[in-house]
């Protein structure tokens, strides 16, 4: 199994990025996807998630992101994606995609849920 992020950059406060998380050897309908980031310094936290369709195919945020981040999923090019606008200095870090089968209610965003990671992608936002 391989993740690959990729799209990150530097960015201008208020601009924009698209992530994109390309997978293979696996089945990736049948997983829930998250993003995931890390500043420097600070712990790693839940940005997204993509809940998998047999689980109710529900999307969830925390709530800095909420209204400027979208994440979506297709799975015929197994491939997910973060479009992040309107971006802040505090977004700023390391994002990571991630694929598991967390529980679809509560659990998606925590890290330890998911199996296979990518590398991350940095994105750095100058204000």
């Amino acid at each position: 199994v391989q993740l690959q992020a990729s799209g990150g950059g530097l960015v201008q406060a208020g601009g924009s990025l698209r992530l994109s998380c390309v997978t293979s050897g696996l089945t990736f309908r049948q997983y829930t996807v998250g993003w995931f980031r890390q500043a420097p310094g600070k712990q790693r936290e839940f940005v997204a998630a993509y809940i998998r369709s047999g689980s109710g195919g529900r999307i969830h945020y925390t709530d800095s992101v909420k209204g400027r981040f979208t994440i979506s999923r297709d799975n015929a090019e197994s491939t997910a994606y973060l479009q992040m606008n309107s971006l802040k200095s505090e977004d700023t870090a390391v994002y990571y995609c991630a694929v598991g089968q967390p529980p679809a209610i509560s659990g998606y965003d925590n890290g330890n849920a998911y199996r296979y990671w990518g590398q991350g992608t940095q994105v750095t936002v100058s204000s």
